[in-house]
């Protein structure tokens, strides 16, 4: 596989919820080294797309590739079994535990039937250090004292740190601060740098032209465009996407939504 060939792709995914069609032949990519944002109004199908490449909703057709070869993604385990990570909104944290516990809960390591605390604790460095972590004093500081973009790095370096390849990220910045903003945004970037496919999804069309390489736009469960970011690439353009489909020649035809 080479580093213009997507890590991931969904290829002509359907998905129905009774007579409630949500996904439309959607074709979706992700590259090895590259942000790509997934953009989209409420209601788009950005979240049921997410969904069956995690393998918590099946399809009703199409298809999934990783790293070029056909999978199947029946459940969740099937995703992660091939690196396929997602951090959701709600960070799926637990306040009363610590870094090392939340990064290592459900998969914890053992040593003679014993938990492994110096192991873990290793390994829980290891990854936010990686990550150019700093902002975080003791990786046994309890995830209730922790700041919302502290949570968020901590979430983030739990879905890396079993060897992830893809990562999804949820609006990983909504109800952050500036400061903590710009934390997590460089920490998607880094993501990145290191080869990781990596998909943001996002309403702030600002951060997704500061920190992504391409833009997928759905609009009503199709896959409006998916654009390289230049400099030419504008707020506007990506607004005009989301809400109507369709911005000068580039998104679908009135056609296509009938």
């Amino acid at each position: 596989m080479t580093e213009d060939a997507p890590i991931l792709e969904a290829i002509g995914i359907n998905k129905s919820f009774g007579p409630v069609h949500v996904l439309h032949d959607v074709d979706f990519a992700v590259y090895p080294g590259k942000v790509t944002a997934l953009i989209g109004d409420n209601g788009a199908g950005k979240s049921t797309l997410v969904k069956t490449i995690t393998g918590i909703y099946g399809t009703d057709s199409g298809e999934f590739r990783f790293e070029g070869e056909r999978v199947d993604l029946d459940s969740p385990k099937d995703a992660a079994g091939l690196g396929i990570e997602v951090v959701y909104q709600d960070l799926a944290l637990c306040e009363n535990l610590d870094i090392v516990q939340n990064m290592f809960l459900g998969r914890e390591r053992t040593k003679n039937r014993l938990l492994d605390e110096g192991s873990m604790e290793q390994a829980a460095r290891d990854t936010l250090a990686s990550l150019s972590v700093r902002t975080v004093k003791s990786v046994r500081q309890s995830v209730s004292s922790l700041s919302g973009g502290q949570r968020q790095t901590v979430a983030i370096a739990k879905a890396v740190l079993w060897n992830s390849k893809v990562v999804l990220l949820d609006e990983p910045t909504a109800a952050l601060g500036v400061a903590q903003t710009r934390q997590v945004l460089d920490l998607v970037r880094r993501l990145a740098d290191q080869g990781l496919g990596v998909v943001i999804i996002s309403h702030n069309m600002n951060e997704v032209l500061e920190v992504s390489d391409r833009v997928a736009a759905m609009y009503l469960g199709r896959i409006a465009a998916d654009v390289a970011v230049t400099k030419d690439t504008t707020r506007e353009f990506l607004v005009e996407l989301i809400t109507s489909g369709r911005s000068g020649d580039v998104g679908i035809t009135e056609e296509a939504t009938l």
